[in-house]
């Protein structure tokens, strides 16, 4: 993580559209304008998918915050649009600030919110196979990213934090975990040693339906732009089950259950090992998956992972908790943010000592977090680098549940040590037009 910088957006901005090879797009709402306030006070944000989660998390948890605009509102669906431009301005009327919505962009396509130059930044609300592609496009265009997880393949994932780096721009990994004080405190535990020398995790995810899923073709709802939902994954006729939630239970647009549930325990994982910006260097398992019918990714697994430093990470499908066993002691939270149980009390209450190992985090959550660093340009507690090393362990073990053997990594390279058949899995090709 690097250093907290008292630089302002607004002094960046400036600084930006000066400097000759700059590539950051200044905005025009950026350095303020006739009666409204510069992104160094507020910011303006297009929401880009507005399903049950882009709505009723994201957008619910940015429009509380009076230093973020709405300026753009887009999905594929009219339905979806319409539900988000209720939901935004009964929200708006109510805290008196309905003034807000003049002007709003309401549109099916992402491009023209990406074209609008009084967007700052973007939350990305869709299906695995368009984040990459689409925060990707949307730094390039000069816009700050909050993105749900998770990426969808390791290559789009090194692709996405490269291009952030380079742009200089502030990207979120939207989970909310590192916020949550029981998942800050075992990473703290363990980071600041007092289970001794770490040996094992063990991280508990759920596995998805029982149901192969039913890929019976039916008419594309009115409303709904299929190609465009489509957009880099191959042409598939439109069926109920593919859509919403379960588009991560089918490869072409989602990792699975694995990917989507281990972006968040998992990344406690990393955070506690000190590997956030690593990973493993082997991994073996089994995994099951369907046979017939549309739903095709890993339903359940059990994977074992072992690090440079002999730390072994144990993934199974067997609920959603985790556990860090060191040989001082151990921790764990046995459910979904459970209380904490330990090997002893101290471990749950003590407090971390002033020259401590102290985290960084933000109790507010990833949505609050993200406006703050979008002003001072700080990295967001889960940047891009960190989030594309969390979900290339479940990428890696995906590679092994298909070709069914142990594998060896190379967390430095990204890629499988002279195994060619494995390194033709850590990309898929995107379907015309669309290209990283």
């Amino acid at each position: 993580m690097r250093q907290h910088s008292k630089t302002t957006r607004r002094s960046f901005l400036q600084q930006a559209a000066t400097a000759v090879a700059a590539p950051y797009v200044l905005t025009s709402g950026a350095l303020g304008a006739a009666g409204k306030a510069p992104a160094s006070e507020q910011v303006t944000m297009g929401f880009i998918g507005l399903g049950g989660h882009g709505i009723g998390r994201n957008l619910r948890m940015f429009l509380p915050n009076r230093d973020c605009r709405v300026a753009a509102l887009c999905d594929v669906d009219e339905s979806h649009l319409a539900r988000g431009r209720n939901t935004a301005e009964s929200y708006l009327k109510g805290a008196g600030r309905l003034g807000e919505l003049a002007g709003v962009l309401v549109t099916k396509d992402f491009r023209q919110v990406l074209d609008r130059r009084d967007v700052d930044g973007v939350m990305i609300s869709t299906p695995d196979h368009w984040h990459c592609l689409m925060s990707v496009l949307a730094v390039r265009a000069g816009k700050d990213v909050i993105c749900e997880k998770p990426t969808y393949n390791i290559h789009e994932g090194r692709v996405l934090a490269d291009t952030v780096k380079r742009y200089g721009a502030v990207f979120q990994t939207s989970t909310e975990d590192r916020s949550i004080a029981i998942y800050h405190r075992i990473a703290e535990v363990v980071r600041n040693g007092w289970l001794g020398k770490l040996r094992r995790i063990h991280v508990s995810l759920p596995s998805s339906p029982s149901s192969p899923g039913d890929p019976t073709p039916k008419p594309v709802p009115k409303g709904l732009d299929w190609d465009l939902w489509l957009g880099p994954a191959p042409v598939a006729p439109y069926c109920p089950g593919r859509v919403h939630f379960m588009f991560r239970y089918v490869s072409d647009t989602g990792a699975g259950i694995f990917a989507d549930w281990g972006a968040h325990l998992v990344d406690t994982a990393q955070w506690a090992n000190d590997t956030e910006r690593t990973g493993p260097v082997s991994v073996e398992g089994t995994g099951k998956r369907h046979t017939t019918g549309l739903y095709d990714t890993f339903h359940t697994y059990d994977l074992t992972y072992r690090y440079a430093s002999g730390v072994v990470l144990h993934i199974t499908s067997t609920g959603t908790g985790i556990r860090c066993e060191g040989t001082e002691g151990w921790i764990e939270s046995k459910s979904w943010c459970r209380p904490l149980t330990a090997s002893r009390p101290g471990l749950i209450k003590d407090p971390i000592p002033p020259d401590g190992v102290h985290l960084f985090t933000n109790p507010a959550g990833e949505h609050r977090n993200f406006l703050d660093c979008v002003k001072t340009r700080r990295d967001p507690y889960f940047p891009a680098e960190v989030g594309h090393r969390c979900c290339s362990v479940m990428h890696v073990g995906n590679i092994c549940m298909e070709l069914k053997r142990k594998l060896r990594w190379d967390p430095d390279k990204e890629t499988f040590p002279d195994d060619p058949q494995a390194n033709r899995l850590l990309h898929r090709p995107m379907r015309a037009p669309w290209t990283l």
